[in-house]
């Protein structure tokens, strides 16, 4: 079962990569979607179910991992610890610090994007965006390396 959810942890991990990436390059966009090209259409998002699929995402995301997290703790962390790599460990936690932080900006985030119109808040809809992106890369690679050495079996 764990490894089920292992996996469904994996892939709303993907699927929130894929749209929070998507947004960040919308958002930086500042030129009108008018060619028609790859780049033109890519940055074409609507914003505001954007903003929701990322919420909803990010939760189911913490959920998942907040479950798997007993397996996590027993079977992975106890042995790296016996491996002496309290590197590895180190990297896990900042990776749990880091999902809280991102899972308190959820609020302010939703605030911020619920009137894309509104050009006043545009920078700081822009910063909440990259940091939650930098939030999700980091948590999807770090996650993914110490599955590498050694996960859940």
């Amino acid at each position: 079962m764990v490894i089920l959810l292992l996996i469904v942890h994996t892939l709303t991990g993907v699927g929130l990569l894929g749209a929070l990436t998507h947004q960040v390059a919308s958002s930086l966009r500042t030129r009108p979607n008018r060619s028609g090209s790859f780049v033109d259409r890519y940055s074409g998002v609507n914003n505001r179910t954007f903003t929701n699929v990322i919420i909803a995402l990010y939760v189911a995301g913490t959920v998942l991992g907040a479950s798997i997290y007993p397996s996590y703790r027993l079977e992975v962390r106890i042995p790296f610890e016996e491996m002496s790599l309290g590197w590895a460990v180190g990297l896990f936690e900042m990776k749990e610090h880091f999902a809280g932080i991102g899972l308190g900006l959820l609020p302010l985030y939703a605030y911020l994007w619920r009137q894309d119109s509104d050009s006043t808040n545009r920078t700081n809809r822009i910063a909440i965006t990259i940091v939650l992106a930098f939030i999700v890369w980091w948590a999807f690679i770090i996650g993914h390396v110490l599955n590498n050495i050694r996960g859940l079996q």
